[in-house]
């Protein structure tokens, strides 16, 4: 009977992630469709203050820790130091960026990679490959499932949420995923989105980055 049961609970996740990717593509395709219009305005703005090109992609780690590229709307200029070196974000991101980054419209043409299967809508958020190297086993679960445009550590604090609390949070994600918590997260989402809660200009003024972190805890023990 216990081999049954475990058969049955297979095929019942199995259906929720038939269900999952189904979910994505309707709601994705229903988005993009709504916003269409804060796009094309927001193109506009971005065209204006900050030139071409409009769409940057950038590389990050999916599902299986394989490669992929995200696509978000520009917020930041290229301005560069006396050494040539990137100015900080918070002083690259103008008012335009900075609305942007407050009401999470520079992440809506992610919604393409939910489309293409690169992201969910729901899931451990895509980072850089750099931070590769820096998760431990456990952490490294992240990587079962298809990384989402929101998640569980989104909800949870976005980008003040330290980074072992935001790991743990990915790893509970994937081993207490169902569609009802997928639901759950997208309407704290909305929530948060509306009130732009969370939300940093320029994250790595208030935090340092996973590789820096882990190498500085590394370097002390």
């Amino acid at each position: 009977m216990s081999t049954n049961h475990g058969q049955g609970e297979g095929v019942s996740m199995d259906m929720q992630r038939r269900v999952k990717r189904l979910q994505d593509i309707v709601l994705a395709l229903l988005i993009l469709i709504l916003t269409l219009p804060v796009l094309v305005v927001a193109a506009l703005l971005v065209r204006i203050q900050l030139g071409s090109p409009i769409l940057f992609t950038q590389e990050r780690t999916g599902q299986w820790q394989l490669p992929i590229r995200i696509f978000k709307i520009r917020t930041m200029s290229d301005e560069r130091d006396a050494a040539g070196d990137l100015l900080p974000d918070g002083l690259r991101c103008g008012p335009v960026g900075r609305t942007l980054r407050r009401l999470s419209i520079d992440e809506l043409p992610q919604l393409i990679n939910v489309l293409r299967g690169d992201l969910s809508l729901v899931g451990p958020r895509p980072l850089l490959p750099r931070y590769d190297a820096w998760y431990d086993d456990r952490e490294r679960r992240r990587f079962d499932m298809r990384p989402g445009i929101t998640g569980l550590a989104q909800v949870h604090g976005r980008n003040s949420v330290v980074w072992d609390r935001r790991l743990a949070l990915d790893v509970r994600y994937v081993e207490q995923w169902n569609l009802w918590l997928d639901l759950r997260i997208l309407a704290a989402t909305v929530s948060m989105v509306l009130t732009g809660r969370g939300v940093a200009v320029d994250p790595s003024a208030e935090m340092l980055d996973l590789d820096k972190e882990r190498e500085l805890k590394c370097a002390s023990t």
